[in-house]
Formats: structure tokens, C-alpha cells, sequence
């Protein structure tokens, strides 16, 4: 039923996370392009900026004492790039691109330009062109380890993860800093391998350049995940907290304390977390958690508004698309407008094979009555044996439609495993049919 699960070696000594760590301190005066700005930074910020606005400044005096050189161009596009990630307002990412375009006019081979285009276009979802510019920079600058963090990045949501532990295997190889050891936890994650993940985070953590708070925090975050995965919820909790203590009013930080809050049961405080990062950065899988919470909670109208806000944020909003897969699962959780649900699901299908593609795919089929091919999707998107609670609940309801107890019994025992969190807000309908199969 499940694919063996892949070893990921991440160093040439595995295991030797303290001398990775030496490394890293030891070349850590080798500064990205992106983050060359710092050098020139103001040592002082106002209350409402944050070090990015520093380095926009730095990068536009830059550019008023040098416009033909595309280094400025450069760095403003990425310092407008962490800008966005700061936020979480994308329209900065809009003026990277007027940037990059800038860079691209003065100097059309520019090699740190073409490496930044690759990290932009992973954040507007267009992972084939990504890749295809990561891998030019790549036959341009072999041994740069930055540009493999987006070679990795793209690879993995493409779904080719062998090409992507290739990828990190040699970012390591290169330079273990936390950029790379971020993205070792990641495919360790994928892979099923919960305590790994754990592992490299924090490496990734103590590696961390202090100069990037926003940078740190997230981090912690994605620790936070980790460790909710895990099942270690007052953990999580403290990661969360650090996280907004280094960068506060972060809103992913706001988003994994909601998170932490709905695994250990206190929905009332989830809902006040959620809340928090929606008013910072609304995003759809925040307001459908929020949705699915005042459901829960009895509060129909104040669901029915978080629900509208999913699909707002969607079709009216900047993101051009970028959640579109999301959108076709929510569509799916809620039995409404499964055709175009599955147009959308079968979209992304044909465009890219990551495993949470293959389960958005596999969810709108099984709504739609059509378990046996919703079986060929969801054995995709279980390949890897990832600990993702919702993954493992579709598989449960899949296999169970299609009268097979012991594989769906099998499911929603590593479901429940996963994420308590998910448990909570299962539907009756779904929990009443994964029970039956238990007993059975």
C-alpha cells in the first residue's frame, strides 16, 4: 500500500549537526546578493518598520548613485521580496518584479538577476518557469548553494522529490546553513519522518542569521508544525511564542498559535489567534479554520462569513490564483460546487504531482462519487508516507467507501496520529463512517 520510505542523508557525516553548525559560523562572512544591503543599512528603524524597509532605502541610494548597474536593481528586488514575507502583503512582490525587469534591461545576463526571478516566480506558484530559471542559473553558477534552495523548492512542488533531496543533498554539501537544513526538515517531513523534520528545524534555528528576524521566526514556526505533528503541544506552543517574541505580530507565528490552541482543545483561543493573523494577512486557509471553528462552536452566521471570505480572497483578491488548490478542498469539505471544485483539481493535476495536488484531486472525486478514481489520486498523494492528518482522513474515507475496513482502519489510526487538531473539526457524518470502519 505505501511506497519504502526514502533515507535522506543529509551530510557527509550524518548526524554531525554541531559541525554544521561550526561550518556555517565559520562562512557566514560569505553574504547572499539579496542580503548585501544590510552593509549599508541604517542602524536605527522606527517602530512600524521593519529591516527590509532599511534595505529597500539602501538599495534605491544605490541605484541614484549607480542606475546602470544591476546590483541595485538586485538588491531592491529582494529586499522588496522580504518586504512581502514581513507582511504579507504581496503587492511588494510586484514591485521585485518592476525590479528584476529594471536589472534584466541594464544588464539582460545577469546572474544574480536570473536567480532572484527563479525565488519570485515560486511565490507566484509558477513552479514550472521556477525551475526552468533555476536550472539556467544552475549551468551558469554550480556552486552556488543559494540557487539550489529554490532548484529544491521548485522540485518539490512539481512533486519530483527524488530530484529534490538531489537538490538539498547538494545545498548541504555546498554550505549547511539554515536556508538548507529549512529545507532538509521539509523533505523529512514529507517522508514521514516526524522526528527528523524536528531535528534539522533546529539546527536550521541555531544557524539562524539574528540580522533576519522575520527570517528566524519563521523558523519557529514551521518548528511549531513540527512539533503539533508530533503531538507536543505546550513545545509547539513555546516555539510559537519565541517566534512572535524575535518578530512580533507576525502573522504566520499568529496562525501556528491557533494551530497549537485547536490540538490542545481550547477552540474559544484558537479562534482569538486565528483572528489576530486574519486581520494581519487574510488568507483562505486561515478564514476556512476560522469558519470551520464558529461551526463547531454553534455560531452559523459568523461561520457562513468566514466561508464567503474563502472564496473572496480567492476570486477577488491579489493572489491570482495561488490558492486555487485550496479552494477546490474547501469546496470539497463543504459539498458545494463540486464541478468546478474537480475543473480545478484536475487543472493542477496536470500541471504538477506534489502530493497535497494529488489529495485536493482525490477529495473533490470522493465528493463527487467516483471513489475508485479518487483511490488511483489519493495512492499518489500517499507515497511518501507523509504524516498529514487530512491525507491520511481522505485516505481512510476513500478506502472505506470502496469496503476496504482494514486499510481505511489503517488510515485514520495514523490520521489521528498526525494531528488531534483535524479530529476535533471532523464532520459528524465523516467521524460516524470512519467509527463504523473501526469497528468493523
Amino acid at each position: 500500500m505505501r511506497a519504502a520510505r526514502k533515507v535522506i542523508i543529509v551530510s557527509a557525516a550524518v548526524g554531525l549537526f554541531a559541525a554544521a553548525i561550526f561550518i556555517v559560523r565559520a562562512v557566514s562572512n560569505r553574504r547572499q546578493p539579496e542580503a548585501a544591503a544590510a552593509r549599508s543599512m541604517p542602524s536605527e528603524l522606527t517602530a512600524d518598520q521593519t529591516p527590509a524597509d532599511a534595505r529597500i532605502r539602501a538599495a534605491q541610494s544605490m541605484l541614484q548613485r549607480a542606475a546602470a548597474n544591476p546590483r541595485g536593481y538586485n538588491l531592491l528586488a529582494a529586499a522588496y521580496m522580504q518586504k512581502a514575507r514581513e507582511t504579507g502583503d504581496f503587492s511588494f512582490n510586484a514591485r521585485a518584479e518592476a525590479a528584476l525587469n529594471e536589472a534584466g534591461r541594464v544588464a539582460p545576463d545577469d546572474y544574480d538577476a536570473l536567480k532572484l526571478r527563479a525565488k519570485l516566480l515560486l511565490t507566484y506558484h509558477r513552479f514550472a518557469e521556477a525551475l526552468e530559471a533555476a536550472r539556467r542559473a544552475q549551468a551558469l553558477n554550480p556552486q552556488d548553494h543559494d540557487n539550489y534552495g529554490a532548484l529544491t523548492d521548485a522540485l518539490v512542488e512539481l512533486g519530483r522529490y527524488d530530484e529534490a533531496i538531489e537538490s538539498a543533498q547538494r545545498m548541504v554539501d555546498l554550505r549547511p546553513d539554515s536556508a538548507a537544513y529549512a529545507r532538509v526538515s521539509y523533505l523529512r517531513h514529507l517522508h514521514g519522518d516526524t522526528a527528523g523534520a524536528i531535528e534539522a528545524m533546529v539546527v536550521a534555528i541555531k544557524a539562524a542569521d539574528p540580522r533576519d528576524p522575520e527570517g528566524v521566526a519563521w523558523y519557529y514556526v514551521q518548528l511549531g508544525d513540527e512539533l503539533i505533528n508530533a503531538g507536543r503541544t505546550k513545545e509547539a506552543d513555546r516555539a510559537l511564542s519565541k517566534a512572535l517574541l524575535i518578530f512580533p505580530n507576525y502573522h504566520a507565528a499568529f496562525a501556528g498559535k491557533g494551530r497549537a490552541a485547536v490540538a490542545a482543545g481550547d477552540l474559544a483561543g484558537a479562534i482569538e489567534w486565528y483572528q489576530r493573523a486574519q486581520e494581519r494577512v487574510p488568507l483562505p486557509d486561515i478564514a476556512g479554520a476560522l469558519g470551520d471553528l464558529y461551526a463547531k462552536l454553534g455560531c452559523p452566521d459568523e461561520a457562513r462569513r468566514q466561508y464567503e471570505m474563502v472564496e473572496f480572497i480567492e476570486k477577488a483578491g491579489a493572489s491570482g490564483g495561488t490558492y486555487s488548490r485550496q479552494l477546490a478542498s474547501f469546496w470539497a469539505d463543504h459539498d458545494v460546487k463540486l464541478d468546478e471544485a474537480l475543473a480545478i483539481a484536475q487543472r493542477e493535476r496536470a500541471s504538477r504531482a506534489d502530493i497535497y495536488t494529488c489529495d485536493a484531486l482525490a477529495w473533490v472525486l470522493f465528493k463527487k462519487g467516483l471513489p475508485e478514481e479518487a483511490k488511483r489520486a489519493i495512492d499518489e498523494a500517499t507515497r511518501l508516507d507523509t504524516r498529514d492528518a487530512r491525507i491520511n482522513y481522505h485516505a481512510a474515507l476513500i478506502y472505506n467507501a470502496l469496503g476496504k475496513r482494514r486499510e481505511a482502519t489503517d488510515y485514520l489510526k495514523r490520521a489521528r496520529a498526525a494531528d488531534s487538531s483535524l479530529d476535533v473539526l471532523l464532520s459528524d457524518a465523516a467521524r460516524r463512517s470512519l467509527d463504523a470502519a473501526q469497528s468493523d
